[in-house]
């Protein structure tokens, strides 16, 4: 069972709709802007509803009459919580509202096609959107903390608390527990000096070519290991240069127009950059991706190193612990014995879905206690993982069941304390709507509202 932190929140996808004055106005094509809804002493436009529909259709997402509705409904609760932040005196954290939208720019500049494309279809220039959207994210986090801050004031559940709602609680209504497993690895890394010398004499022959006339772009489609971008003759889109990693970024930022860059090192491999255009804090370029490769003699070694460590573990000449403080390369586990732990949460049992895919196919089969033959995985380094070598031993197996008080409190504990936020929530927004004068007009009638009061 994942852990879930009780939040209830209502906030529409993107969430970067345009702050307008409550007069009337006119749209291209004639279509009249208009309030729709007041609501203590804030106002809801038309305008803003039609610019989550904009945003949504730019992401591909479908935006039709129930789309709006569901726009419009979370935007009147939305206005609830962010009333009482107001009078909570809660603060924004600019610095995070600031770097949410750099990645939701260049998202939309993805989608898009880059900062001319965006403000064409915007029908502003970027600055403008740039300080509508940052009001709206700043109102956001607003409202997220105050929606934590409602989901989170409620008692302290004690162990007689969880025991009644697990009591309370239908069978049939309790967490289930998925299967978890409790897994050590041995892990050996390929030869990665030989691998990335042979990628930097790729990548240096390629940028000679470069220099010699050939087109970056071409080439790009032929050697690039960048999906997304290969096909488009290793073009990037117009970006914000927090997008990047920053080694990637910097290097780019430092080039001319049509300049190639030297070779640059990240956590994704190895690459060339060739700068299209600047606008801002934002560039296009283009790039090469090579990732180092090993070969099968890498593998074969390493496989033959492994397979003698299992021999000595199964033949009970060490214990499986002792032979990965000694033997393994994974600087995370090998001190505990080889256990892994999710980064994240710090547990030690996984579920099948937070396992790497081939992980879990080798142990799928395995019983308690069972080492594993050598095989080939990633591990959590960059965007993709980097190639290892690896034994694993199944030390434990946790059915997959009903949660129970006594085995699974955590879990039980985790589910209570949801339910009570979720209740805080819902509570808070009955209570509030009885209190705030809200006014909707009829043009939003036909809407089926998930929560009653709206219209009074």
């Amino acid at each position: 069972m994942k852990n879930r932190f009780p939040i209830y929140l209502f906030t529409v996808i993107l969430a970067l709709s345009m702050t307008i004055a409550a007069n009337a106005q006119k749209y291209q094509g004639g279509l009249v802007d208009k309030t729709v809804a007041l609501i203590g002493n804030d106002v809801i436009m038309l305008s803003e509803i039609e610019s989550e529909a904009q945003m949504m259709r730019a992401r591909g997402l479908n935006a039709d009459r129930n789309a709006r509705c569901e726009i419009f409904e979370g935007m009147l609760v939305n206005k609830l919580f962010l009333t009482q932040a107001r009078l909570d005196s809660l603060t924004v954290n600019d610095s995070a509202v600031e770097s949410t939208l750099s990645g939701r720019l260049a998202e939309i500049y993805q989608q898009l096609g880059g900062e001319k494309q965006t403000e064409e279809y915007f029908g502003k220039p970027i600055y403008k959107l740039k300080q509508e959207w940052r009001q709206t994210l700043s109102e956001q986090s607003l409202i997220q903390d105050m929606q934590r801050k409602v989901a989170t004031d409620v008692p302290k559940l004690t162990p007689s608390d969880v025991e009644k709602f697990y009591n309370d609680t239908p069978r049939e209504d309790l967490p289930v527990v998925s299967t978890q497993y409790r897994l050590r690895q041995i892990v050996l890394y390929p030869d990665k000096e030989a691998a990335n010398l042979a990628v930097k004499e790729k990548l240096l022959d390629l940028r000679e070519r470069v220099v010699n006339g050939e087109k970056f772009a071409t080439l790009a489609r032929i050697y690039s290991q960048d999906p997304g971008s290969a096909a488009r003759g290793g073009e990037l889109g117009m970006t914000p240069r927090d997008a990047f990693w920053p080694a990637f970024s910097d290097a780019a930022m430092s080039l001319k127009d049509g300049q190639v860059s030297q070779i640059v090192e990240t956590p994704d491999g190895f690459h060339l950059i060739q700068m299209i255009g600047k606008e801002g804090n934002s560039f296009n370029a283009r790039h090469i991706l090579i990732k180092p490769s090993y070969t099968s003699q890498d593998r074969i070694k390493a496989f033959d190193r492994l397979d003698s460590i299992r021999m000595l573990i199964v033949g009970d000449t060490i214990t499986f612990q002792d032979a990965a403080k000694a033997y393994s390369e994974d600087r995370k586990t090998s001190t505990s014995g080889g256990l892994m732990a999710d980064e994240n949460t710090g547990s030690s049992y996984f579920e099948k879905d937070q396992l790497k895919p081939t992980d879990y196919n080798t142990i799928r089969n395995m019983k308690e206690g069972d080492v594993s033959e050598p095989f080939e995985s990633l591990d959590n380094e960059g965007r993709n993982g980097n190639t290892v070598y690896k034994i694993l031993l199944l030390e434990k197996i946790i059915p997959s069941h009903v949660a129970s008080y006594k085995d699974d409190f955590n879990v039980l504990i985790d589910e209570a304390n949801n339910k009570c936020s979720m209740e805080a929530i819902e509570k808070f927004i009955a209570d509030r709507k009885k209190k705030t004068y809200i006014v909707i007009d009829p043009v939003m009638y036909g809407c089926e509202f998930l929560k009653e009061g709206w219209l009074k």
